[in-house]
């Protein structure tokens, strides 16, 4: 009999915002209104996951794995403003090494800050 393992993480999608619960107690978590970036990043080709990255405008950001993901994360996205769900799917599809930018606020800070995460 095999136990279950216990995922490093857990994905919480609400009308407020998205949170990341980590298996060490820790969270990273933006409220809808405070995104102002959507990147993509990883690598389709390889086994690494594909991870969706928020950012606000302060640089901070919470990190979703695809494998994390519902239709919940996806229906969210659409609302924000002018948000083109074909461009997440081709940007997904054609992922190379690096991110993509699928989305960013009619108003962004200028310049945004980066954004590195372990």
């Amino acid at each position: 009999m095999h136990g279950n393992s216990v995922p490093d993480s857990y994905v919480y999608v609400t009308e407020e915002g998205v949170a990341r619960h980590y298996a060490d107690g820790s969270v990273d978590a933006l409220a809808w209104e405070d995104v102002v970036e959507v990147r993509v990043e990883g690598d389709s080709e390889t086994e690494s996951d594909i991870l969706y990255i928020l950012l606000d405008r302060g640089g901070q950001g919470c990190v979703v794995p695809k494998s994390a993901t519902d239709t919940t994360f996806l229906a969210r996205l659409r609302y924000l403003p002018d948000f083109d769900v074909e461009r997440l799917g081709e940007a997904v599809e054609g992922l190379g090494e690096g991110h993509v930018v699928v989305w960013r606020s009619p108003d962004p800070p200028n310049p945004l800050p980066d954004f590195e995460y372990d």
